[in-house]
């Protein structure tokens, strides 16, 4: 409440202590004058109307981006009606999607994913490319929404015409990439990008996850990070096509060239990624450009080469077998939790184990008999 002083009120803002440079004051029972609208029950502005499968399916294959924007909020959207919406406007736009190449970027935090994706996005643009950015960004601990870190990161990036940055929230997803993402990758192939590169938050877990949905998949390190980051490191130089050694210039250059040597060595010990692919280890820096044309030859030519072997059409249909029993489980778990018998017994259940009067077997399978009776009821 705002804090009397004789007729006057302070606004609850102004600190205690505050003197005479906090001028604003409020005199209580004074009405605004005729016309004068209270802000704080004013709405920020008129609804904007929904926006019909048909018009959501044109403007994306018109690339209008703003339209584009509220398809991929559509799509991310959890309300069942938006859900049964959004499928109906990707099957329409199916036919017009698969004719991108997909990549992946990942790394250690600090590994300059976005300032190299900068570098990346604009040298493509530089050679005729469209180009849509996807980044899962960390979510607000708060809201659970995108902070929209890299908008501002890609600054150069985010002018270019031909260019899309979508950031999303990681919302606690493992690895880092949204459950929509497959999704938003073909809602923006269908608005006419050549080029769709995802990078994620770079946590180092069930990094598989964005392996699944890319055709390539590139791993950015730097130079002398040491050995505590090698159990982050092993799982996924393993999934890699290509392995970055970022930030390679000034001082860093001869610790960039030995630990380039160190990973090629490990390399020789693994499996690549991609049969019949050798997964080499590159230099580049992404704040002086130098190597990222380079990178993006190497690149090209393993696109053109999955393209022509046949390795991408066999890659993109294990990934939809993947993706669609990831959506049954999916389903599953959003449904048992759902469940009115189980969101019922969850308090009871969490009190037990947390006293040591249950144990975890115990309490799941009590919950699954709850859900199975239930659904057997139904």
């Amino acid at each position: 409440m705002a804090k009397k002083r004789g007729r006057e009120q302070k606004p609850e803002w102004v600190p205690p202590a505050g003197g005479r440079e906090f001028a604003t004051r409020v005199r209580p029972g004074m009405e605004p004058p005729a016309g004068v609208k209270n802000l704080r029950e004013e709405k920020r502005g008129p609804r904007r109307r929904p926006l019909s499968v048909a018009e959501h399916v044109r403007g994306v294959l018109q690339g209008d981006r703003s339209l584009l924007a509220r398809t991929i909020t559509l799509v991310e959207s959890n309300a069942p009606a938006h859900f049964r919406k959004a499928q109906t406007v990707l099957k329409r736009l199916l036919p017009h999607t698969g004719r991108s190449f997909r990549v992946g970027v990942t790394g250690v935090p600090g590994a300059g994913k976005s300032t190299y994706i900068e570098a990346l996005g604009c040298h493509l643009l530089e050679s005729g490319f469209k180009v849509a950015v996807l980044t899962v960004d960390p979510s607000s601990s708060v809201t659970r929404g995108s902070i929209l870190g890299d908008k501002t990161r890609m600054d150069k990036l985010s002018r270019q015409p031909d260019c899309f940055i979508r950031p999303s929230p990681a919302a606690g997803t493992l690895g880092g990439v949204t459950r929509k993402s497959r999704e938003t990758i073909r809602v923006c192939e269908a608005a006419g990008f050549d080029i769709i590169l995802i990078e994620t938050v770079g946590v180092g877990q069930s990094e598989i996850t964005v392996r699944s949905m890319v055709d390539f998949f590139l791993l950015l390190l730097i130079p002398g990070a040491g050995d505590e980051l090698q159990g982050i490191k092993r799982g996924v130089v393993e999934i890699a096509d290509a392995v970055l050694i970022n930030k390679a210039d000034g001082d860093n250059r001869a610790r960039a060239r030995r630990a380039q040597d160190e990973y090629a060595a490990a390399l020789k010990t693994m499996a690549p990624a991609t049969p019949g692919w050798e997964t080499r280890v590159h230099l580049c820096s992404a704040l002086t450009g130098a190597g990222v044309a380079e990178t993006w030859t190497m690149m090209r030519r393993f696109w053109e080469w999955v393209d022509g072997s046949g390795h991408l059409e066999e890659r993109r249909r294990r990934q939809n077998l993947e993706w669609t029993f990831a959506m049954v489980e999916e389903y599953l778990t959003g449904r048992f939790y759902a469940h009115p018998g189980v969101d019922k017994r969850v308090p009871e259940i969490r009190r037990g184990i947390s006293q040591g009067k249950m144990l975890p077997t115990e309490a799941a399978e009590m919950l699954l008999e709850v859900f199975f009776a239930g659904d057997a009821e139904s």
